[in-house]
Protein backbone atom coordinates (compact mmCIF):
# COMPACT_ATOMS: atom_id res chain seq x y z
CA UNK A 1 0.00 0.00 0.00
CA UNK A 2 1.61 3.09 -0.70
CA UNK A 3 1.97 5.81 2.06
CA UNK A 4 0.28 8.95 2.57
CA UNK A 5 1.31 11.94 1.44
CA UNK A 6 2.02 13.51 5.08
CA UNK A 7 3.82 10.37 5.72
CA UNK A 8 6.09 10.73 3.29
CA UNK A 9 6.96 14.24 3.63
CA UNK A 10 7.32 13.76 7.29
CA UNK A 11 10.35 11.65 6.49
CA UNK A 12 11.40 13.26 3.79
CA UNK A 13 15.07 15.13 5.86
CA UNK A 14 15.46 18.77 5.21
CA UNK A 15 19.14 19.70 4.55
CA UNK A 16 19.78 23.22 6.11
CA UNK A 17 22.83 25.45 6.47
CA UNK A 18 23.49 27.23 10.06
CA UNK A 19 25.57 29.78 11.25
CA UNK A 20 28.18 27.64 13.73
CA UNK A 21 29.79 30.64 14.59
CA UNK A 22 29.76 34.56 14.21
CA UNK A 23 32.48 35.60 11.35
CA UNK A 24 35.24 37.49 13.15
CA UNK A 25 36.35 39.45 9.96
CA UNK A 26 36.07 37.33 6.56
CA UNK A 27 34.00 34.51 6.93
CA UNK A 28 35.28 30.78 6.89
CA UNK A 29 33.98 27.36 6.44
CA UNK A 30 34.00 26.70 10.21
CA UNK A 31 31.42 29.45 10.60
CA UNK A 32 29.00 27.22 8.71
CA UNK A 33 27.26 24.13 9.06
CA UNK A 34 25.28 21.53 7.21
CA UNK A 35 22.99 19.83 8.64
CA UNK A 36 19.75 17.68 8.28
CA UNK A 37 16.49 18.54 10.20
CA UNK A 38 13.33 17.45 10.31
CA UNK A 39 10.35 18.98 8.42
CA UNK A 40 8.03 21.21 11.04
CA UNK A 41 4.51 20.86 10.96
CA UNK A 42 2.80 23.43 9.31
CA UNK A 43 0.68 26.35 11.20
CA UNK A 44 -2.64 28.24 10.17
CA UNK A 45 -1.46 30.85 7.64
CA UNK A 46 1.56 29.03 6.75
CA UNK A 47 3.26 27.37 4.17
CA UNK A 48 5.72 24.21 2.99
CA UNK A 49 8.06 25.40 0.48
CA UNK A 50 10.17 23.46 -1.54
CA UNK A 51 12.88 25.47 -2.52
CA UNK A 52 14.46 25.65 -6.15
CA UNK A 53 16.64 28.85 -5.76
CA UNK A 54 18.42 30.77 -3.17
CA UNK A 55 19.94 34.56 -3.42
CA UNK A 56 22.90 35.05 -1.83
CA UNK A 57 24.07 39.03 -1.27
CA UNK A 58 26.15 41.35 0.65
CA UNK A 59 23.46 42.14 3.54
CA UNK A 60 24.10 38.92 4.37
CA UNK A 61 27.21 39.29 6.25
CA UNK A 62 25.74 41.99 8.34
CA UNK A 63 22.98 39.61 9.41
CA UNK A 64 25.97 37.31 10.90
CA UNK A 65 26.90 40.20 12.92
CA UNK A 66 25.31 40.95 17.02
CA UNK A 67 25.79 44.58 16.12
CA UNK A 68 22.80 46.61 16.04
CA UNK A 69 21.40 47.08 12.43
CA UNK A 70 17.93 47.63 10.41
CA UNK A 71 17.03 43.85 10.72
CA UNK A 72 17.44 41.31 13.53
CA UNK A 73 20.68 39.05 13.58
CA UNK A 74 21.21 35.79 12.69
CA UNK A 75 21.51 33.45 15.82
CA UNK A 76 24.63 30.70 16.23
CA UNK A 77 22.68 27.83 15.64
CA UNK A 78 19.99 29.14 13.23
CA UNK A 79 19.20 29.03 9.57
CA UNK A 80 20.95 31.70 7.63
CA UNK A 81 18.31 34.16 6.49
CA UNK A 82 17.98 34.50 2.26
CA UNK A 83 15.67 35.14 -0.23
CA UNK A 84 14.13 31.99 -2.01
CA UNK A 85 12.33 31.23 -5.04
CA UNK A 86 10.21 27.59 -4.22
CA UNK A 87 6.87 25.67 -5.02
CA UNK A 88 4.24 25.46 -2.53
CA UNK A 89 3.82 21.37 -1.59
CA UNK A 90 1.56 22.76 1.43
CA UNK A 91 -0.81 25.72 2.15
CA UNK A 92 -2.54 26.34 5.22
CA UNK A 93 -3.26 30.23 3.89
CA UNK A 94 -6.67 31.16 1.58
CA UNK A 95 -4.43 32.95 -1.12
CA UNK A 96 -2.51 29.88 -1.66
CA UNK A 97 -2.61 26.18 -3.30
CA UNK A 98 -0.36 23.33 -3.49
CA UNK A 99 2.15 24.18 -6.43
CA UNK A 100 2.12 27.70 -6.58
CA UNK A 101 5.24 29.24 -7.35
CA UNK A 102 6.29 32.04 -4.61
CA UNK A 103 9.07 34.39 -3.18
CA UNK A 104 9.68 34.34 0.69
CA UNK A 105 12.35 34.66 2.77
CA UNK A 106 13.25 31.09 3.06
CA UNK A 107 16.56 31.07 3.92
CA UNK A 108 19.74 28.47 3.53
CA UNK A 109 17.51 25.34 3.43
CA UNK A 110 15.67 22.95 0.62
CA UNK A 111 12.40 23.07 2.47
CA UNK A 112 11.08 25.65 4.39
CA UNK A 113 7.94 26.48 6.23
CA UNK A 114 6.81 30.43 6.16
CA UNK A 115 4.06 33.11 6.33
CA UNK A 116 2.12 32.76 3.60
CA UNK A 117 1.30 36.84 4.15
CA UNK A 118 4.57 37.33 3.52
CA UNK A 119 5.60 35.44 0.34
CA UNK A 120 3.96 36.72 -3.28
CA UNK A 121 3.70 34.56 -6.64
CA UNK A 122 6.39 34.36 -9.38
CA UNK A 123 4.48 35.85 -12.27
CA UNK A 124 4.24 32.65 -15.04
CA UNK A 125 5.50 35.58 -17.93
CA UNK A 126 9.20 35.72 -16.09
CA UNK A 127 11.41 33.81 -18.63
CA UNK A 128 13.02 32.08 -15.19
CA UNK A 129 12.04 31.79 -12.08
CA UNK A 130 15.45 32.89 -10.51
CA UNK A 131 15.03 36.49 -11.94
CA UNK A 132 12.65 36.67 -9.06
CA UNK A 133 15.25 36.70 -6.66
CA UNK A 134 17.62 39.48 -8.89
CA UNK A 135 16.83 41.69 -11.69
CA UNK A 136 12.63 41.27 -10.90
CA UNK A 137 13.66 40.70 -7.29
CA UNK A 138 14.98 42.96 -4.55
CA UNK A 139 18.19 43.63 -6.06
CA UNK A 140 15.83 45.15 -9.09
CA UNK A 141 13.57 46.89 -7.02
CA UNK A 142 16.68 48.28 -5.15
CA UNK A 143 18.28 49.93 -8.08
CA UNK A 144 15.03 51.55 -9.39
CA UNK A 145 13.72 52.41 -6.22
CA UNK A 146 17.67 54.41 -5.22
CA UNK A 147 17.51 56.02 -8.19
CA UNK A 148 13.93 56.86 -8.74
CA UNK A 149 13.51 58.56 -5.05
CA UNK A 150 17.20 59.56 -4.41
CA UNK A 151 19.79 59.48 -7.58
CA UNK A 152 16.76 60.77 -9.82
CA UNK A 153 18.97 61.11 -13.17
CA UNK A 154 18.27 63.94 -15.09
CA UNK A 155 19.16 63.92 -19.45
CA UNK A 156 22.63 64.82 -19.56
CA UNK A 157 23.90 64.12 -16.09
CA UNK A 158 27.04 61.58 -15.59
CA UNK A 159 26.00 58.79 -13.37
CA UNK A 160 29.05 56.68 -11.35
CA UNK A 161 28.06 53.23 -10.24
CA UNK A 162 30.47 51.16 -8.06
CA UNK A 163 30.04 47.48 -8.25
CA UNK A 164 28.56 47.88 -11.68
CA UNK A 165 28.58 44.11 -13.14
CA UNK A 166 26.68 43.17 -9.79
CA UNK A 167 23.03 42.37 -9.19
CA UNK A 168 22.43 46.24 -7.98
CA UNK A 169 24.98 48.19 -9.74
CA UNK A 170 24.16 46.65 -13.64
CA UNK A 171 20.41 47.84 -13.22
CA UNK A 172 21.43 51.43 -12.03
CA UNK A 173 23.30 51.74 -14.45
CA UNK A 174 21.12 51.07 -17.33
CA UNK A 175 18.60 53.34 -15.72
CA UNK A 176 20.76 55.76 -15.72
CA UNK A 177 21.15 55.02 -19.96
CA UNK A 178 17.06 55.31 -20.08
CA UNK A 179 16.63 58.18 -18.38
CA UNK A 180 19.49 59.59 -21.32
CA UNK A 181 22.32 59.73 -18.56
CA UNK A 182 25.47 59.09 -19.27
CA UNK A 183 26.40 55.99 -16.80
CA UNK A 184 30.06 55.09 -15.96
CA UNK A 185 30.62 51.59 -13.85
CA UNK A 186 33.48 50.82 -11.59
CA UNK A 187 34.64 46.96 -11.36
CA UNK A 188 36.86 45.08 -10.46
CA UNK A 189 37.84 42.90 -13.27
CA UNK A 190 38.57 43.84 -16.75
CA UNK A 191 36.19 41.65 -18.28
CA UNK A 192 33.47 42.95 -15.57
CA UNK A 193 34.48 46.09 -17.35
CA UNK A 194 34.25 44.73 -20.78
CA UNK A 195 30.63 43.51 -20.04
CA UNK A 196 29.13 46.46 -18.54
CA UNK A 197 30.29 48.83 -21.60
CA UNK A 198 29.79 45.61 -24.35
CA UNK A 199 26.84 44.57 -23.19
CA UNK A 200 24.94 46.58 -20.44
CA UNK A 201 25.35 49.90 -22.12
CA UNK A 202 27.45 51.65 -19.67
CA UNK A 203 29.70 54.40 -21.43
CA UNK A 204 32.46 53.36 -19.99
CA UNK A 205 33.90 51.19 -16.80
CA UNK A 206 36.85 51.48 -15.16
CA UNK A 207 38.83 48.35 -13.24
CA UNK A 208 39.41 50.25 -9.52
CA UNK A 209 42.35 48.17 -9.21
CA UNK A 210 44.72 50.44 -11.56
CA UNK A 211 46.91 52.20 -10.11
CA UNK A 212 46.29 55.21 -12.15
CA UNK A 213 42.28 54.93 -11.20
CA UNK A 214 41.46 58.42 -10.02
CA UNK A 215 42.93 59.83 -13.09
CA UNK A 216 41.34 57.59 -15.27
CA UNK A 217 37.96 57.99 -13.42
CA UNK A 218 38.62 62.18 -13.66
CA UNK A 219 39.14 61.93 -17.42
CA UNK A 220 35.72 59.60 -17.92
CA UNK A 221 33.81 62.14 -16.31
CA UNK A 222 34.92 65.41 -17.53
CA UNK A 223 31.59 67.45 -16.28
CA UNK A 224 32.00 65.65 -13.05
CA UNK A 225 29.32 63.64 -10.88
CA UNK A 226 25.91 64.12 -10.40
CA UNK A 227 24.87 61.05 -9.00
CA UNK A 228 26.47 58.26 -7.66
CA UNK A 229 25.16 55.20 -6.40
CA UNK A 230 27.09 53.60 -3.67
CA UNK A 231 27.76 50.02 -3.17
CA UNK A 232 31.07 49.52 -2.04
CA UNK A 233 32.82 52.51 0.23
CA UNK A 234 36.81 52.11 1.02
CA UNK A 235 38.54 53.42 -1.56
CA UNK A 236 36.06 53.57 -4.28
CA UNK A 237 34.24 56.48 -2.44
CA UNK A 238 37.68 57.99 -1.33
CA UNK A 239 38.32 58.49 -5.20
CA UNK A 240 34.63 59.53 -6.21
CA UNK A 241 33.89 61.93 -3.49
CA UNK A 242 36.37 65.16 -4.87
CA UNK A 243 34.20 64.76 -8.60
CA UNK A 244 31.40 65.16 -6.87
CA UNK A 245 29.06 68.33 -8.37
CA UNK A 246 27.43 70.90 -6.42
CA UNK A 247 23.62 69.32 -5.60
CA UNK A 248 24.83 65.61 -6.28
CA UNK A 249 22.73 62.92 -4.88
CA UNK A 250 24.46 60.09 -3.17
CA UNK A 251 22.28 56.99 -2.59
CA UNK A 252 24.17 54.59 -0.07
CA UNK A 253 22.91 51.29 -0.62
CA UNK A 254 25.52 49.31 0.25
CA UNK A 255 29.41 49.29 1.83
CA UNK A 256 31.05 45.63 1.08
CA UNK A 257 34.48 47.03 1.17
CA UNK A 258 33.67 47.29 5.18
CA UNK A 259 31.08 44.37 5.87
CA UNK A 260 34.47 42.24 7.17
CA UNK A 261 36.24 44.98 8.91
CA UNK A 262 36.54 44.35 12.97
CA UNK A 263 38.10 48.12 13.45
CA UNK A 264 38.40 51.39 12.02
CA UNK A 265 41.19 52.14 9.42
CA UNK A 266 44.47 53.61 10.31
CA UNK A 267 44.88 57.05 9.38
CA UNK A 268 43.98 60.70 9.29
CA UNK A 269 40.39 61.27 9.89
CA UNK A 270 38.67 62.71 7.09
CA UNK A 271 34.94 63.35 8.28
CA UNK A 272 36.23 67.23 8.82
CA UNK A 273 36.46 67.38 4.91
CA UNK A 274 33.40 64.92 4.20
CA UNK A 275 31.00 67.46 5.92
CA UNK A 276 32.36 70.56 3.94
CA UNK A 277 32.00 68.82 1.28
CA UNK A 278 28.14 68.38 2.48
CA UNK A 279 27.79 71.63 3.27
CA UNK A 280 29.68 73.69 0.52
CA UNK A 281 28.40 71.49 -2.47
CA UNK A 282 24.95 70.98 -0.79
CA UNK A 283 25.21 67.08 -1.35
CA UNK A 284 22.41 64.52 -0.38
CA UNK A 285 23.65 61.72 0.96
CA UNK A 286 20.99 58.90 1.50
CA UNK A 287 21.15 55.90 3.27
CA UNK A 288 18.38 53.44 2.26
CA UNK A 289 16.71 49.84 2.15
CA UNK A 290 14.61 48.56 -0.08
CA UNK A 291 11.36 48.16 2.13
CA UNK A 292 11.93 51.91 2.84
CA UNK A 293 10.11 52.24 -0.66
CA UNK A 294 7.76 48.77 -0.33
CA UNK A 295 4.33 50.77 -1.68
CA UNK A 296 6.70 51.27 -4.95
CA UNK A 297 7.35 47.34 -5.46
CA UNK A 298 4.32 46.79 -8.03
CA UNK A 299 5.89 49.69 -10.22
CA UNK A 300 9.11 48.85 -10.02
CA UNK A 301 8.33 45.33 -11.05
CA UNK A 302 6.38 46.86 -13.76
CA UNK A 303 8.71 48.89 -15.67
CA UNK A 304 11.90 46.75 -15.05
CA UNK A 305 10.11 43.36 -16.88
CA UNK A 306 8.64 45.93 -19.39
CA UNK A 307 12.32 47.74 -20.14
CA UNK A 308 13.47 44.01 -20.62
CA UNK A 309 10.76 43.07 -22.82
CA UNK A 310 11.91 46.24 -25.11
CA UNK A 311 15.47 45.16 -24.94
CA UNK A 312 16.58 48.19 -22.98
CA UNK A 313 17.34 46.16 -19.76
CA UNK A 314 20.07 43.39 -19.64
CA UNK A 315 20.67 40.99 -16.72
CA UNK A 316 23.48 38.07 -15.87
CA UNK A 317 23.19 35.34 -13.50
CA UNK A 318 25.84 33.85 -11.49
CA UNK A 319 24.19 30.37 -10.71
CA UNK A 320 25.78 27.54 -8.41
CA UNK A 321 24.44 24.24 -7.78
CA UNK A 322 23.67 22.79 -4.49
CA UNK A 323 23.06 23.97 -1.09
CA UNK A 324 26.25 22.89 0.26
CA UNK A 325 28.51 25.16 -2.05
CA UNK A 326 26.55 28.16 -0.63
CA UNK A 327 29.24 28.87 1.88
CA UNK A 328 32.11 28.94 -0.32
CA UNK A 329 30.08 31.15 -2.96
CA UNK A 330 28.87 33.75 -0.31
CA UNK A 331 32.59 34.13 0.86
CA UNK A 332 33.39 34.58 -2.72
CA UNK A 333 30.98 37.14 -3.36
CA UNK A 334 32.22 39.43 -0.78
CA UNK A 335 35.54 39.05 -2.51
CA UNK A 336 34.04 39.55 -5.99
CA UNK A 337 34.55 36.47 -7.41
CA UNK A 338 31.01 36.55 -8.27
CA UNK A 339 29.77 38.02 -11.97
CA UNK A 340 26.35 38.95 -11.83
CA UNK A 341 23.32 38.05 -9.79
CA UNK A 342 24.61 35.15 -7.42
CA UNK A 343 22.22 32.32 -7.01
CA UNK A 344 22.14 29.04 -5.55
CA UNK A 345 19.99 25.94 -7.64
CA UNK A 346 18.99 23.91 -5.31
CA UNK A 347 17.71 20.58 -5.84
Amino acid sequence: MAKPKEQLMSEIMNRQIQMASRPVGNPAPKDFCLVEAKIPDVAEGHLLVRNRFLSLDPYMRGRMSPAKSYAKPVEVGEVITGGTVGQVTKSRHPKFVEGDLVVANGGWQEYSVVKGAECKNVNPSWPSLSLALGVLGMPGVTAYTGMKNIGKPVAGETVVVAAASGAVGSVVGQIAKIHGARAVGIAGTMEKCRFVIDELGFDNCLMHKEPDFPEKLKKACPDKIDVYFENVGGKVFETVAPLLNNFARIPVCGLIAHYNDTQLPEGPNTTPLILRDILVKRLTYRGFIVWDFASQEHEALESLAGWIDEGKLKYREDIVDGLENAPEAFMGLLQGKNFGKLIIRLG
